[in-house]
């Protein structure tokens, strides 16, 4: 697994995915916020020392690794440290990446009780909207009122796809139910049919 091969996507600064040969988890996400979240996940326990990174989030969906920071560096010059930590993860012995979420006891709001009114949202709503340009808007988890979103059809991979997702979704769930604490797109925008991302190996 040391020469496992690690396409790194920057979406912008604070932003970067990055997408393994092998999936992390079957079906589903997760988001880890803190170092203390990734106890049971050594991969992502590794991202979150990398020195200088600053992470503030990470999220994992099937064989991708979407990684948030607050620092200045730029990606050219962490991704290799981050590829590392990911490597380093994947030979620890143990799974990676563990399935079992976090329960937070300090939680305001019930995430199933979001879930299901933004997926109500998201059918009579969201995906009415964008089925005009032949889009689909897939609700793959709420996890710390976050709500983790899929694009696919005419969105994956559109140049617009972070103008329909911030104006567009994110105003409406805002606005129907406020006590969503914001969006995260853990689409593969790069396989889309106009992708916009273009990868390099760390």
């Amino acid at each position: 697994m040391t020469d496992v091969r690690i396409t790194a996507e920057p979406t912008d600064h604070t932003r970067c995915r990055f997408v393994l040969p092998v999936p992390l988890l079957e079906g589903g996400a997760r988001r880890f916020t803190s170092p203390a979240e990734a106890q049971d996940s050594p991969l992502i326990a590794n991202i979150f020392a990398v020195p200088g990174l600053a992470v503030s989030e990470v999220i994992v969906s099937g064989s991708t690794v979407t990684v948030v920071k607050t620092s200045t560096s730029t990606w050219q010059q962490v991704g290799k440290a981050v590829g590392d930590a990911i490597r380093a993860g994947l030979t620890s012995g143990t799974t990676p990446v563990s399935s079992q979420r976090v329960e937070r006891k300090d939680a305001a709001v019930d995430d199933d009780v979001l879930y299901d009114r933004v997926a109500d949202l998201f059918e009579t709503q969201v995906n009415p909207m964008v089925a005009g340009h032949g889009g689909r808007i897939e609700l793959i988890d709420v996890q710390d009122a976050i709500v983790l979103l899929r694009m696919s059809g005419g969105c994956q991979g559109c140049g617009m796809a972070d103008v329909t997702l911030r104006q567009g979704i994110e105003a409406m769930l805002r606005q129907e139910v406020p006590e969503v604490q914001g969006i995260t797109d853990i689409t593969d925008h790069a396989s889309g049919t106009n992708p916009y991302v273009s990868g390099s190996k760390k």
